[in-house]
């Protein structure tokens, strides 16, 4: 089914907040791209279909790389899932490429991207990736993960942890035969596409193009977060894994308003989410971090109780962060916390205090990822 994608939509979801964006566009279409590797980003996966379009004239592929036809500029279809393959527009095949012709982006489910499209079946349906080249999949992950006002030495921090973090996950994905990343904060790095790009992101990660960390001549997991409130953990304490460059520090990310939070769970709330105890009556914190994030939490119900632990204790109750204490009274829980995330790596708001400071993007890294060294990418 085919729909028409004026001009106008191309813009309609951010003319009202980024008032920017005509001159964005036009900057994207000249700003300049690093030579760099590509990068598959998954951006719907195992969906019955997805919408699929270019802003200019696009070539449509099979699988053998022969050429199907074309799809006009400004259109979009849906792309179905279908017995032994996936159908668009009249052609059906056991993949797609949309390939837009001259400086033209794709248009992926509700988002604008550079790069081309690959649609192929997955497990549940279909799935849709976004083949993009890393300095520009890095323009828009950098205003997706950090404020593109912020100091200019922050982002070029954020933009050598984020490129680190794709090639950690490139190479940790290697045997994934369809993407090496996916698009959200939960497992990944924001990535919404054109609309998260501006000039700011594009001179962060050109001045920093092909830098990445290591750690005796290895990619680093360079994980990152919101804001630790007051002192980053040892990545041990949180997810029972050991690096030595992720180690705890002081932090500079104190007294900011993002992180520092109140959450009053009902027994039945908590109930919903740890159905097995039953009828909660008592939540106890069994130990804690030397930093003051909660280690192991007990959920004491009237069938049994619980003990979650690490990460776990932030994931079950979709908590900030783990640090945190527990009051009980009233038939309620009460969290007091700090920190936003998992409290490990680069604390963004600590390198936003650090920048403002005068630390340069190489001292802020250092500081947070221990023992490190920057390294080029060798592209070929």
């Amino acid at each position: 089914m085919k729909f028409q994608l004026f001009p106008t939509f191309l813009f309609s979801q951010i003319k009202v907040r980024h008032w920017w964006l005509g001159i964005l566009i036009w900057v994207a279409m000249v700003a300049p791209a690093q030579a760099s590797v590509i990068l598959r980003i998954a951006i719907e996966r195992d969906v019955n279909q997805v919408r699929v379009g270019s802003s200019t004239t696009a070539v449509v592929k099979d699988g053998s790389g022969r050429t199907l036809g074309q799809l006009p500029e400004l259109s979009s279809y849906y792309a179905q899932a279908v017995p032994g393959g996936v159908a668009l527009d009249r052609w059906r095949s056991s993949l797609f490429w949309i390939e837009p012709t001259g400086k033209g982006y794709v248009y992926i489910g509700d988002r604008w991207y550079r790069g081309r499209t690959l649609v192929v079946p997955s497990q549940k349906g279909l799935t849709a990736v976004n083949w993009v080249a890393m300095e520009e999949y890095l323009y828009s992950v950098l205003g997706g993960e950090m404020n593109s006002r912020w100091p200019i030495e922050a982002l070029k921090a954020q933009a050598i942890a984020a490129r680190t973090y794709a090639l950690y996950e490139r190479e940790r994905q290697r045997n994934n035969p369809i993407y090496d990343l996916g698009d959200t904060p939960d497992r990944w790095q924001i990535y919404k596409g054109v609309v998260s790009e501006s000039p700011t992101t594009y001179a962060a990660v050109d001045a920093t193009a092909g830098k990445v960390l290591t750690h005796k001549n290895r990619i680093i997991l360079s994980v990152f977060h919101a804001c630790s409130g007051g002192h980053t953990e040892d990545v041990e304490n949180v997810w029972g894994s050991y690096e030595p460059y992720l180690r705890a520090v002081p932090d500079f990310d104190q007294n900011i308003r993002e992180c520092n939070w109140v959450r009053t769970f009902s027994p039945a709330e908590i109930s919903a989410q740890i159905p097995e105890v039953g009828n909660v009556k008592k939540i106890v914190t069994e130990s804690t971090s030397p930093y003051g994030s909660v280690k192991a939490l007990k959920i004491v119900g009237d069938r049994g109780e619980k003990v979650l632990r690490g990460e776990d204790v932030r994931t079950a109750l979709k908590l900030k962060s783990t640090r945190f204490t527990v009051s009980n009274g009233n038939g309620s829980f009460t969290l007091r916390g700090l920190g936003f995330g998992h409290a490990i790596g680069m604390s963004q708001w600590g390198a936003y205090n650090l920048a403002l400071r005068g630390y340069n993007h190489l001292q802020i890294l250092n500081y947070y990822y221990r023992g490190v060294a920057l390294a080029p990418i060798q592209v070929k």
